[in-house]
């Protein structure tokens, strides 16, 4: 309508001066409602082409879409493990920090084996002490076989001395009761030696392997016991969070609610704008929204985003080929506004559904002299036309109230 009005003081108007003071027609006799379209039919064939090709002109070089909204991020609240709830420290709608305790699942189990591997890990290091007391007296042993092993070749050797220079003081039976007895010495001094090497494999192998496995196991019971005990991972609102001690919670069907981060929306709106506008928005490309959650007010923006892919065209392998006649819901460009100066969005909630247009801007281009004299005139003509479409936007923000509160069926 604005545009129509706007065309025909350029068209109709002059058409209508025409005939009313070159031609001498008159309002109400020659030009009635029966001639009008006769009388003014070049007026209104050129005012009905000019506001279609105004309008088309506006809408592809500022695009406009309804398609916008502050999304956001939610993290559910989930345990690593299941089991029933021992204690809940938060409240519902709760502010919380990163790393604050949520709540905390029943845990005895997982306490009773650490208890078993610390007490597993206590005896392997009393083992320890009772083995380095054993080494002790292995090496007291084993110094006393070799004693008694050294006194008896020492002994066996001076018979055999004594046997060599007279053969009749020493027997031959003595000789060899000597001989067994070193044998038997050098056994015992074997068998002492042999018992400190299993003591010292003990200590230096058995007993820290034993440890280390109760140390592991430990660890594992301390990382199940952590489990138990459910952090906030960001900064946020705690939503939809009724639990309470006794309930039961499993990480695949029952969360325990849902963490809202207090940045995630804040400041930023996606926007879907039509296919055919893939060519007019780019990066740093001004805009405005208006949005329910603050009506009556216009917030400028900046995009500084745009998705280089059409969500609607995705698709999952599985056990049939595309058909593209299923495919016909035609996708969006989808485009992520930034508040212009910082602060303007503040008091628009996070999912605040809004309208946005996008302005283009061809003052670079102009002004590097690229455009040539007419298509700078051309240009400068479409960047004045956005004018248009900033005043229907303000339309729209001072309508809207009365549309969803008056007009509306909700």
């Amino acid at each position: 309508m604005l545009e129509f009005l706007a065309v025909s003081l350029i068209t109709i108007l002059p058409d209508f001066l025409i005939r009313r003071y070159v031609q001498g027609k008159r309002l109400g006799h020659e030009i009635d409602l029966f001639t009008l379209w006769f009388e003014l039919r070049w007026g209104i064939s050129a005012s009905v082409i000019l506001t279609v090709a105004l309008i088309t002109a506006i809408f592809f070089y500022h695009p406009t879409t309804s398609n916008v909204s502050s999304l956001f991020r939610t993290v559910s609240i989930l345990p690593e493990s299941g089991g029933r709830v021992d204690r809940v420290h938060v409240k519902n709608h709760q502010l919380v920090r990163a790393g604050d305790l949520l709540f905390t699942i029943d845990s005895s189990i997982e306490r009773a084996k650490g208890e078993t591997a610390r007490r597993r890990i206590a005896e392997v290091d009393a083992e320890l002490v009772l083995a380095e007391s054993e080494l002790a007296a292995a090496n007291g042993l084993i110094g006393a076989a070799q004693g008694a092993y050294d006194q008896a070749i020492n002994e066996l050797e001076r018979t055999r001395e004594l046997r060599r220079r007279n053969k009749n003081v020493v027997t031959q039976q003595k000789l060899d009761s000597l001989e067994n007895l070193s044998i038997s010495k050098q056994g015992t001094l074997d068998a002492a030696i042999a018992d400190k090497d299993v003591i010292l494999a003990r200590i230096t192998t058995q007993l820290p392997a034993q440890k280390a496995r109760a140390q592991a196991e430990l660890s594992e019971a301390e990382a199940e016991l952590a489990k138990k005990s459910v952090y906030a991972g960001v900064a946020g609102r705690v939503d939809q969070f009724l639990l309470k001690s006794g309930d039961i919670v499993n990480p695949m069907l029952r969360p325990a609610g849902i963490l809202v981060p207090t940045d995630s929306g804040r400041g930023r709106f996606l926007a879907g704008f039509r296919q055919i506008s893939v060519s007019v928005v780019k990066v740093g490309m001004i805009a405005e929204i208006t949005c329910a959650a603050k009506p009556f007010t216009v917030i400028p923006m900046v995009v500084v985003a745009i998705q280089d892919v059409i969500a609607a065209g995705q698709f999952r392998p599985g056990d049939r080929l595309v058909e593209a006649m299923d495919l016909a819901r035609p996708g969006t460009i989808l485009v992520t506004l930034a508040t212009l100066y910082e602060g303007q969005a503040d008091g628009i909630p996070p999912g605040s559904k809004c309208i946005a247009n996008a302005y283009t801007d061809s003052h670079d281009r102009m002004a590097s002299g690229e455009l040539g004299f007419f298509g700078g005139l051309y240009y400068h003509a479409v960047d004045a036309l956005g004018i248009v479409h900033a005043v229907i936007l303000r339309a729209q923000a001072l309508l809207m109230p009365v549309k969803l509160l008056v007009l509306s069926d909700h």
